[in-house]
């Protein structure tokens, strides 16, 4: 009997782990099917099916799951959109800066340091007479010829040569990528023939009309001096004030007409020195004494007071030098409208003598500094005086072809110093 009850008990035991067993492969089968769901879903949006969705599961443990899976999608499905605009809308920009790039009258270039070229407008390509792409890898300097011995980094405006385009007058600037630490330049190529031919056009008439105004000026000169001297008969005190100061009138046109032909011979020639040793303490003092009476007619002293300890000397044209130094003080005293004394300074700097001209007067204001020295600008319009704005332009091509320098500091209504510096 006790054996009996055991036997049932076990068969009881193995019917329960048959049913525990069989519910419990049923749960894995889920589970199981439930994963491979997951897994046909992930698979979906990683190969970029976004539109895959999991099917609902009554299952409360993985209906969580299921509705989070759902969401990222659609997240998901909703930042791919978001891209594609983006893109559509970068690709639109980029074609439209490309056709404004490729509209441009100037050529521009991508190169390399080693001057290779990474990409060309097709103003370059036809400058260049290639084909296409055939340009690309190509070394710059296969196409142009540089009139200074500059890098790359260094163009500026400077002067160029194309050999396909050899009848044209073409300057390059060239501009540093800063995008990586790659060595990047964008280069810029313009063509400015038709410019160089008006400003030729124009300086040659320009020299032409100030050559045959000067004959005339001059004989008006030469007869005023006649009248002055008596020569046709004894004149009046008025007479002789209303004929010295056309005679001042006439000198200042002689001047400017003078200054113009300077300005085209400097241009068509050059400057050509004939230096000689010149002692800065004498060759200044006489430059004051002869203006010191202009400076007396606008109530002005100039101030020069020679270096006791020794007398500074320079290498340079005396005529030359001598043109510089009036040219600055003449325009001291036109701007002195203090009535303040105009001090004149020799020094040294190291590796420079220095000839300072100081006045204190209104001054240059800061934005007209950089100008100043450039052909025809003329500040001297705005107190409507007489100026052809060549002659700061004059005097720095004169001190440049020393190897020197005209710098200038200046404070409006304080004080403004002109500092001619030549090698020592």
């Amino acid at each position: 009997m006790a054996w009996y009850i055991i036997n049932i008990c076990i068969i009881l035991v193995f019917i329960a782990l048959f049913l525990v067993t069989r519910q419990m492969n049923k749960r894995w089968s889920k589970i199981n099917d439930y994963l491979g769901m997951v897994t046909n879903t992930v698979n979906s949006v990683r190969y970029g099916n976004l539109s895959t969705k999991m099917d609902k599961i009554e299952h409360s443990s993985y209906q969580n799951v299921t509705e989070s899976i759902n969401r990222m999608v659609e997240t998901l499905n909703d930042r791919e959109k978001m891209i594609v605009e983006y893109q559509a809308e970068l690709i639109r920009q980029n074609k439209l800066l490309e056709n404004v790039i490729n509209s441009l009258s100037d050529g521009i270039l991508i190169v390399n340091e080693q001057g290779n070229i990474l990409r060309a407008t097709p103003k370059i390509i036809d400058w260049f007479g290639v084909k296409g792409n055939d340009i690309l890898g190509k070394n710059v300097f296969d196409y142009i010829e540089i009139s200074e011995n500059k890098t790359i980094e260094k163009l500026a405006d400077v002067d160029i040569f194309i050999k396909h385009t050899p009848t044209n007058n073409f300057i390059i600037n060239s501009v540093k990528l800063s995008l990586d630490e790659k060595k990047r330049y964008v280069l810029l190529i313009k063509d400015v023939t038709t410019q160089r031919e008006i400003e030729t056009l124009k300086e040659d008439f320009v020299a032409t009309l100030t050559h045959d105004l000067k004959v005339p000026i001059v004989a008006e000169a030469n007869i005023l001096n006649f009248l002055i001297d008596g020569k046709f008969g004894e004149i009046n005190d008025k007479q002789k004030v209303a004929l010295l100061n056309m005679k001042s009138s006439n000198q200042e046109l002689i001047d400017l007409v003078q200054i113009v032909l300077e300005t085209y011979k400097i241009k068509e020639t050059g400057i050509p020195l004939l230096k000689e040793n010149i002692k800065l303490n004498e060759f200044i003092t006489d430059i004051v004494n002869e203006v010191q009476p202009i400076a007396t007619n606008s109530s002005l002293v100039i101030n020069f007071t020679p270096n006791p300890k020794k007398n500074i000397t320079v290498s340079a044209d005396t005529m030359q030098l001598e043109r510089v130094i009036k040219n600055l003080i003449s325009n001291a005293i036109s701007h002195s409208n203090t009535k303040k004394d105009i001090d004149i300074e020799v020094g040294e700097i190291p590796g420079y003598t220095t000839i300072s001209v100081i006045d204190y007067g209104q001054g240059i204001p800061e934005e007209e500094q950089k100008l100043i020295f450039n052909k025809y600008y003329s500040a001297a319009k705005k107190f409507r005086k007489i100026g052809t704005g060549l002659g700061l332009y004059l005097s720095q091509q004169i001190i440049k072809s020393h190897g020197g320098e005209i710098t200038v500091e200046s404070e409006e209504n304080v004080r403004t110093e002109f500092c001619v510096k030549l090698p020592s």
